[in-house]
């Protein structure tokens, strides 16, 4: 029997081998897609911890420098309340300014940076 004779007696086991190779080919590919995903999630998670810690931290910093600036005030003025009550009037004004702008200078960059941060 020549060579060619066999191979036409014998295309199944071509295709298996074929079809072998391309199944290996997509569980790889599979495999290296859930790899890439899985690192993706924890560097989010990560950036995501580690600014909360931060900002916990910041946070505890900024309420008690602003009791030191409201007692400051307030010794200023003669009475500790009024230092409290202007330091809340800033606030409010700022939440107010926030709140109208809020779209426009917090959520619109929020989203930015976030989808950014997935198709890395």
């Amino acid at each position: 029997m020549t060579e060619a004779e066999e191979k036409i007696q014998t295309p199944g086991k071509e295709f298996d081998a074929l079809f072998s190779k391309a199944t290996n080919y997509v569980e790889t590919n599979a495999e290296l897609l859930k790899l890439k995903a899985v690192k993706k999630s924890a560097d989010i998670v990560s950036s995501i911890v580690s600014s909360i810690v931060v900002g916990i931290v910041f946070f505890i910093f900024f309420i008690l420098l602003n009791i030191g600036l409201a007692y400051l005030l307030g010794n200023l003025l003669g009475y500790t309340y009024i230092g409290f009550l202007i330091l809340s009037a800033f606030y409010l004004i700022i939440g107010l300014i926030l709140k109208a702008n809020g779209n426009k200078w917090i959520k619109i960059p929020t989203a930015t940076a976030f989808i950014k941060s997935i198709t890395k």
